[in-house]
């Protein structure tokens, strides 16, 4: 078992991270023409999911979180503390986008903002609140499958694998809501696969044997999309009759397999790239504002095609032309000043560490994570709608369940206090715009 930082699964979240926001600055092809924003997928080009397979990354992070989450479980006082420690840390750096965003819809409109474009960017800004609400559901059964794991080992997420798979051959056969099944059986299954780098045989791979797991888990992944009913993106497409993503296929899993593998194979190189002097401090840098990089990446992209596509009635460049590979780089840097801006303005929420004691029991820990799931998955689902629509219609209940939730987990910070400043920073946003 790993006792120290394992600087392995800092590059792997810090890599995984900064694919999620090369490929969502990337994808977008924008066009505004009255009142109506065009919005395409620059990976629909034909040929161009190939790169999927590698850029969908989620497998990753869900493989990272597990690993840590058994680390730090190991390592907790008790499964309370722990539980708390996780859902309040997840759900702090949320706290000022909800405020965020519950007055940015009603600023736009009154700027005169047609609806369809605020439409778009309210979905744009919630969505990617999907990550976080699976994520609290995986942290929930984590203290399970942590037994599960010490008795049953590597039976554990065949299990699941398995399951994955009869609930594809249900939603293949006209019984498509059950394919939802699979946000926990296909994800929790790659979460269990980071508790085998820590306690398994992942850990302990030579090269040859990582790079052998790569290629059945890519191979694997071939066969399913070749013969079986599977897209060959691991991404969903504009009007794809199926996507791999939303909800999961079992084919995510097998992806999982040949990128931690082939990850694996570099182990050694990846290391010392950490360890070279300023690579582990940015690596640190990132890792603390996690949470913040990815929330905080698509108000990025909002605001800069915002600026250039509504306002200035810019138009994104054809996919892989030269003029997109030339606009490329600054399209990247504008969203990357914002992004910096950004993070200057929220990401020390995620920074406070926890200075207050715990007093609530275990079942309402459980009880606060479904609540905070429930609402995150509500929002990703609904979009920040403006508040003048209606309060019941709107975000409203959502962001109250969510917050709910977290004030139910406990007390971290003032979160009165915390909710103030949030709204405080985002009216001094809203007024220096």
């Amino acid at each position: 078992m790993h006792t120290s930082r394992d600087r392995f699964l800092d590059v792997v979240r810090a890599g995984a991270i900064l694919a999620v926001i090369a490929q969502h600055w990337t994808m977008p092809v924008l066009s505004y023409s009255d009142g109506h924003l065009a919005t395409g997928n620059a990976l629909a080009t034909p040929g161009w999911w190939i790169v999927t397979w590698l850029s969908q990354v989620m497998p990753l992070v869900f493989f990272a979180g597990g690993a840590a989450n058994l680390i730090s479980f190991r390592r907790a006082a008790s499964t309370r503390l722990w539980l708390a420690g996780r859902i309040k840390r997840l759900m702090v750096p949320v706290l000022p986008l909800l405020a965020v965003w519950l007055v940015v819809p009603d600023f736009l409109r009154g700027l005169g903002v047609p609806p369809q474009p605020l439409q778009v960017a309210s979905a744009i800004a919630a969505q990617l609140l999907w990550f976080l609400a699976v994520y609290v559901l995986v942290v929930l059964l984590t203290p399970l499958m942590v037994a599960a794991h010490r008795r049953w080992g590597l039976k554990v997420p065949l299990a699941m694998g398995a399951a994955g798979i009869l609930v594809d051959v249900a939603r293949f056969n006209d019984l498509g809501y059950i394919g939802y099944a699979n946000a926990i059986f296909v994800w929790v299954a790659v979460h269990q696969l980071g508790f085998h780098y820590v306690e398994g045989r992942l850990g302990s791979l030579t090269r040859r044997g990582a790079l052998a797991l790569s290629a059945a888990g890519f191979g694997v992944t071939a066969l399913m999309v070749a013969f079986g009913p599977y897209p060959a993106s691991m991404i969903g497409m504009p009007g794809a009759p199926v996507s791999n993503m939303s909800p999961p296929t079992v084919l995510l899993a097998f992806l999982a397999v040949g990128q931690v593998g082939l990850l694996l194979a570099f182990r050694p190189q990846l290391n010392a790239l950490a360890a070279r002097p300023g690579v582990g401090d940015a690596l640190g840098w990132l890792g603390a504002r996690f949470m913040s990089v990815y929330l905080w990446h698509m108000p990025a992209l909002i605001v800069v095609a915002g600026v250039t596509v509504y306002g200035l009635g810019y138009q994104t460049p054809a996919p892989g032309t030269v003029f997109w590979l030339v606009m490329a780089p600054g399209w990247f840097a504008a969203c990357g000043l914002v992004l910096l801006g950004l993070l200057r303005l929220f990401a020390h929420f995620e920074v406070q560490r926890d200075t207050g004691a715990l007093t609530v029991r275990t079942p309402q820990l459980v009880v606060a994570g479904l609540m905070v799931s429930g609402g995150l998955l509500g929002l990703a689902a609904h979009g920040f709608a403006p508040l003048s629509d209606g309060i019941a219609r709107g975000p409203v209940p959502w962001v109250l369940l969510a917050t709910a939730g977290f004030l139910l987990a406990g007390k971290q910070i003032p979160v009165a206090d915390l909710l103030g400043r949030a709204v405080a920073v985002s009216e001094r946003a809203v007024l220096k715009r």
